[in-house]
């Protein structure tokens, strides 16, 4: 089996999409598409996403429209100083208005290859639900509802025929920051597993968790925060892939060695090759160089590559261009394959 190779979701969306009116946002939104599962097919690459064209941002799809939120919801700040702000819920019962499903499927119309579909993991989502409680609608009512919306946020993508669904769990890595006790942690972590745990095994073969400092406007929210006291804890999740940010890493084989004392053992790894907050194009012998370096730890069968991070999670950054974008993963499908060869798979 080649050693695979996923991007992780999004992709800057071209000028046309960003200044589209709102009578031609949907077709400017399918034009995206389209043009994105393109290039990324040309590319080689085996397993395509949408590059999140359609969606607002990550994390807000499933509540966009969703009349009971207020805009002071928790603030999340970047190393540079500038600030995203979730809303805050104001009344129950708590409902999705988006499904991934949908994005999914407007995919699958024009891709060849396999599709791979990103969720928001529930504990992000868990972020919306006021410190002072909601008259009437307690956090543990909230909980329950919201872990069904994330079961069928996911099944419905499974069932769908998604390649693989995969939980974008930056936050897991933020609540470190917001918590050095790791309290809040230990809650995500299982948060997360109530919804993991309603999937059989061969279903949790096809969910992976995707972990990274944040990537927004070539800033991040928690690169400062040691991976030491979250990968412990992120391989409890029931999970059959794990995708981890490495290539910003000031010292991966520290990060791969913690990572080969605790991976799940019917699990795999996609370590991130490219980092897309970096200007610079990695060339394939440096993505082949840095895969060889994770082999070194990590079982070979047991083993893939990713891009650290999505490379627009919120529509409106356009500090990464397309072009590098679609530049990086050529780099990263190509210097794969280099390794992969040289690896005898």
């Amino acid at each position: 089996m080649p050693l695979p190779t996923e991007p992780i979701g999004s992709i800057p969306r071209p000028p046309e999409l960003l200044t589209a009116p709102p009578s031609e946002l949907a077709a400017a939104q399918d034009h995206a598409v389209r043009e994105t599962l393109r290039r990324l097919e040309e590319l080689g690459s085996p397993v395509v996403t949408d590059g999140e064209q359609s969606k607002p941002s990550f994390a807000t799809y499933p509540i966009a429209g969703l009349p009971d939120l207020a805009p002071d919801g928790a603030v999340i700040p970047f190393a540079d100083g500038h600030q995203r702000q979730l809303p805050r819920l104001t009344a129950g019962p708590f409902r999705y208005t988006g499904h991934a499903v949908d994005y999914l499927r407007a995919a699958q119309r024009h891709a060849t290859a396999p599709v791979k579909q990103a969720v928001i993991a529930p504990s992000a989502l868990s972020l919306l639900y006021p410190a002072d409680g909601i008259d009437g609608y307690p956090r543990e009512m909230f909980l329950d509802d919201l872990v069904d919306e994330a079961e069928a946020d996911i099944r419905s993508c499974l069932d769908a025929g998604a390649h693989v669904v995969q939980l974008d769990f930056t936050d897991g890595r933020l609540s470190l920051k917001l918590d050095p006790s790791g309290g809040v942690l230990d809650a995500f972590i299982a948060l997360n597993n109530r919804v993991l745990e309603r999937f059989s095994a061969d279903e949790r073969a096809r969910i992976g968790v995707h972990v990274c400092p944040g990537g927004d406007l070539d800033s991040t929210h928690s690169l400062d925060v040691d991976y030491a006291g979250l990968l412990p804890k992120l391989f409890q999740l029931r999970a059959g892939n794990f995708y981890l940010q490495l290539a910003s890493e000031p010292d991966p084989d520290r990060i791969l060695a913690i990572v080969a004392g605790h991976l799940p053992a019917d699990a795999r790894v996609f370590v991130g090759v490219v980092d897309p907050i970096d200007p610079r194009v990695e060339t394939p012998e440096q993505i082949r160089d840095r895969v060889l370096a994770a082999a070194r730890h990590i079982p070979v069968d047991r083993l893939g590559t990713c891009d650290d991070c999505g490379f627009s999670p919120f529509a409106d950054d356009t500090s990464t261009s397309r072009d590098t974008a679609f530049a990086k993963i050529a780099a990263r499908v190509e210097g794969t394959a280099l390794a992969a060869a040289q690896l005898g798979v």
